[in-house]
């Protein structure tokens, strides 16, 4: 007599399916769902941070690096030049663009 078990396999963990219960979760609570679109849309009490696209810019240091404006200014990482705010995806990005602001802001127009 074999003992022959095969693998279900998900994003989130491989496990025995003899020894997988069935046990069904609320849609939002998993990492796995299909049943949305946007999984980063689901509630799970976190932010959706693809919601509000107009919060989001990219570095001037970093070119092509997204950045969100609410979460740079929460954390510091902004700099005002020539009346226009700047935002930056890493702390190491502030000392960067106060070395040649005119050069890195060039690079956001």
């Amino acid at each position: 007599m074999t003992n022959d078990t095969q693998t279900t396999s998900s994003c989130c963990s491989s496990t025995p399916a003899q020894a997988a219960p069935v046990v069904e979760a609320p849609v939002a609570s998993s990492c796995c769902s299909t049943s949305s679109a946007n999984p980063a849309a689901a509630g799970n009490g976190r932010e959706n941070l693809l919601d509000n696209a107009s919060d989001m810019t990219t570095c001037p240091v970093m070119v092509g690096n997204p950045v969100s404006k609410k979460a740079a200014e929460a954390a510091g990482l902004f700099r005002d030049y020539e009346g226009q705010r700047y935002y930056f995806c890493c702390a190491g990005c502030g000392p960067a663009f106060d070395s040649d602001p005119a050069k890195y802001a060039a690079n956001m127009a």
